[in-house]
Parts: C-alpha cells; sequence; structure tokens
C-alpha cells in the first residue's frame, strides 16, 4: 500500500511540475504561439505512437508471464471443458486480431506521420478492401455465436434423464441455505409468505406438503461426483446469483420466481487439492499468510483449497461473505453424510 501511494504521490507531483512548465511557455512574449503542428511535432508523434505501441506488447506479455498463475484450474464439471474451450478460443481469435490491427493503426501512424509538402493520397472507396473486411468479421462472429448457443443449449438442458439429485439453494442478504429432496429427491413446496422464524422454517416451506417432511435443510452443500444434480434457485430479499466458478455454473436468483442449473461434478474436493497448479496456489497463498502471521496481522491461518458458491452479484454491504463451501465426494461418502442430518420434520417435530 506505502508503495502505491509512493507512486501517486510522484505521479501528482510530475504532473504538477508539467503544468508549472506550461504556464511557463506560455508567459514567455517571445515564445512561439502557433497552433499549427510542424513536422517536429508530426515526428515525436509518431515517435511516441510507435513507442506506445511496443509499450503494449511489452505490458502483455509481461501480464501472460506474471498472472496466468492465478487462473482457476481446469473446469470440475462435465461441461466445463466445452465452456473453457470456447472461451479460450474467443480470447485467442481476439488478442490475433488485436495484435493485428493495433500494429497495423501505431505503425501506419508512425510512417505516414505529416511531412511539410506531402500530400495525403485519398480513396473514395475500394470495394475488395470493404468486402474483405466485412466478411471476415461476419464470418468469424457467426462461428463464435453458433458454437456458443451449441454450447448453451447443451449446458442449458435441465432435465431429468439419469436420476439426478435434486438441491435447491436459497439466497438471502447475505448467506446462502441448500435443500435436498430427501429420500424421495422430490423438494416439497414453500413460500417466502410461510417463513416463520420462531419454528424454524427459515425457507418457508409447505408443513401441510407431505414432499417438505424429509426435506434435508444445511448451510454446506454436498455433491457426489460423477452424478448430475438440478440446482433450484430463490432468492428472499434482492437480486442474487449463484456462481460456482471451479464448475462453470452462474444462475440468478431472482426474488419472486424459480431458476435453473444443471451440472455434472467431475473431480472430488480431495482430487482437485492434489493438482499441481492448486498446490502452487495453496503454497503461495500460505506463504503469503506466513509473512502476515509473523509479523502478527490478520487473515493469518494456513488456507485449504475448497470448492465454492459466490454470489456473483452486488446484493449489499456484505455481498463480499456471501459464500457457501462445497465438497465433492463420492456417492458412498455422500450418502454416509446425508444420513447424519436432520430431515425438516424432524426439526418441525423437536419445536413443538
Amino acid at each position: 500500500m506505502t508503495t502505491l501511494l509512493i507512486f501517486i504521490v510522484l505521479v501528482l507531483v510530475f504532473i504538477a511540475i508539467w503544468q508549472m512548465t506550461k504556464i511557463f511557455e506560455l508567459s514567455q512574449l517571445k515564445s512561439e504561439q502557433a497552433q499549427i503542428a510542424n513536422d517536429t511535432d508530426n515526428k515525436n508523434n509518431g515517435y511516441m505512437l510507435f513507442a506506445f505501441m511496443v509499450f503494449t506488447y511489452l505490458i502483455t506479455i509481461f501480464s501472460f508471464w506474471k498472472y496466468t498463475k492465478i487462473l482457476l484450474p481446469e473446469a470440475s464439471s462435465a461441461h466445463g471443458a466445452d465452456y473453457d474451450n470456447l472461451m479460450f478460443w474467443s480470447f485467442l481469435i481476439i488478442f490475433i486480431v488485436q495484435f493485428i490491427t493495433q500494429f497495423l493503426l501505431h505503425y501506419f501512424g508512425y510512417k505516414y506521420r505529416g511531412k511539410e509538402g506531402n500530400k495525403a493520397l485519398y480513396y473514395a472507396d475500394n470495394d475488395r478492401l470493404e468486402f474483405i473486411w466485412t466478411i471476415i468479421p461476419v464470418i468469424v462472429l457467426a462461428g463464435l455465436i453458433l458454437w456458443g448457443l451449441y454450447a448453451w443449449t447443451n449446458i442449458m438442458d435441465v432435465n431429468d434423464e439419469d436420476d439426478p439429485l435434486i438441491v435447491e439453494l436459497y439466497a438471502q442478504q447475505f448467506n446462502w441455505t441448500a435443500r435436498y429432496g430427501g429420500t424421495d429427491n422430490v423438494l416439497g413446496g414453500a413460500n417466502v409468505r410461510m417463513i416463520d422464524i420462531d419454528k424454524a422454517n427459515v425457507l418457508g416451506l409447505d408443513e401441510a406438503d407431505s414432499y417438505s417432511s424429509d426435506d434435508v435443510i444445511v448451510k454446506e452443500l454436498h455433491l457426489p461426483v460423477g452424478r448430475k444434480v438440478n440446482f433450484f434457485f430463490r432468492s428472499q430479499d434482492v437480486l442474487h446469483s449463484a456462481y460456482m466458478p471451479h464448475f462453470r455454473a452462474q444462475m440468478n436468483c431472482v426474488p419472486g420466481m424459480i431458476t435453473e442449473f444443471s451440472f455434472t461434478p467431475i473431480t472430488t474436493t480431495a482430487d482437485i487439492r492434489k493438482n499441481p497448479d492448486v498446490i502452487d496456489k495453496v503454497n503461495r497463498t500460505n506463504k503469503i499468510r506466513a509473512e502476515k502471521a509473523a509479523a502478527g496481522l490478520e487473515n493469518q491461518e494456513p488456507w485449504e483449497y475448497d470448492y465454492i458458491l459466490l454470489c456473483n452479484k452486488i446484493c449489499g454491504k456484505s455481498h463480499y461473505n456471501m459464500q457457501m463451501k462445497i465438497i465433492v465426494e463420492t456417492q458412498e461418502e455422500y450418502d454416509a453424510w446425508i444420513k447424519t442430518q436432520q430431515t425438516f420434520g424432524q426439526t418441525m417435530a423437536s419445536m413443538e
């Protein structure tokens, strides 16, 4: 933070000195007041334009070298690979086009900078060039759009095939609650008007609905690996967004309606922790935390890599705290865990 403040101060000092220099020049009666650019101005502008192009490429290369290590590991859902491939090719095309167009823009600005006596060659139109720079983007964009629609259709194919696990994610400022369909794998009816805090009915489940009695309400999301999960989303108050970055999944939680999304987790929490990139990320993070611990600062506890559910909409002052841990485990481990959870019916009975 100190380094950043010093840098900002130096920049402001430089700007102040530059402005004072301009004021001094304007105050000189004999200084040249011409507003028309001369050959020297054009040459300097051409050099600066070319230098800026070089700077842009150098900072791009530096960013790839320095910061790619903070990216997420490979997707932990069945559809994630298709999502990542589409993202990769989109960025690659954008990068290639940006490299070529920015090079031509800056290089020609430098090469054909204004010189006294030179006259620009004017083209009224050029049908061939216009066809080339129109048809190529049309073909590329059409391909990406069709690929994106195909991927989106597959991702959003929420159905009951393959015996999916049914889970509801309930959003409220500023926490998540998960509800499982229980032994019948069917969610009971619910409505925010039925919320009764005194009876611990925090999700507004319909107590008269027989499907509600075996529902399981938890604050930690467990998912069996290799099994499709159909998620249903509700919001109690404002617009939230259920974002599970490791699974390349996101869906808005809208008050007054139910939205849905599905995916199949393919990598357990135990296995993702063995990923070399994840191990490196954990080691780097815990090194920083150890340094904080040595200095007596906060946020110094060793960190363990976990899947996580986040809110991806700014939903209020504690938005950053709206998180839920996700554990992906084997079917046997999931079955053993779900058996230890109290059902909604048992919770209601204990409140009587």
